[in-house]
């Protein structure tokens, strides 16, 4: 686990890039000013976007599979890291930003149409 990146992952390059060709630009990249520490953040228009991976957040689209071997550590893992996403969302959502959650399986299909809620949340 020590080779899993916790920034730059293909996903999030991926929401980038579409952010980039929407012309939304002028984001902040896990800015530690706010609390959770968003992957993207539109610091001035209180928007915080997470770009989750499908097996580490547990995907609720896909559902990916545990692995067999160990399965208690890594059904163990996947909750904590709901829990801790549950967490982050709350305190965005009381320090007053719009939080959006993107899937890496939505990405993967059309990165355009994953990240539409986020566009038009900016543009308004």
């Amino acid at each position: 686990m020590s080779r899993i990146r916790a920034k730059n992952t293909g996903p999030e390059l991926m929401a980038r890039a579409a952010l980039r060709r929407a012309g939304s630009i002028g984001y902040r990249l896990h800015y530690k000013k706010v609390p959770g520490r968003p992957d993207i953040a539109f610091v001035g228009r209180r928007v915080a976007v997470f770009v989750h991976g499908c097996f580490w957040h547990g995907c609720p689209y896909c559902r990916p599979r545990t692995p067999k071997n160990n399965s208690s550590f890594w059904q163990q893992k996947i909750t904590t890291n709901k829990a801790r996403d549950a967490r982050k969302t709350a305190a965005l959502r009381k320090a007053g930003w719009k939080v959006f959650t993107v899937w890496e399986c939505r990405l993967r299909r059309s990165p355009e149409r994953a990240m539409a809620r986020v566009i038009t949340a900016l543009d308004r």
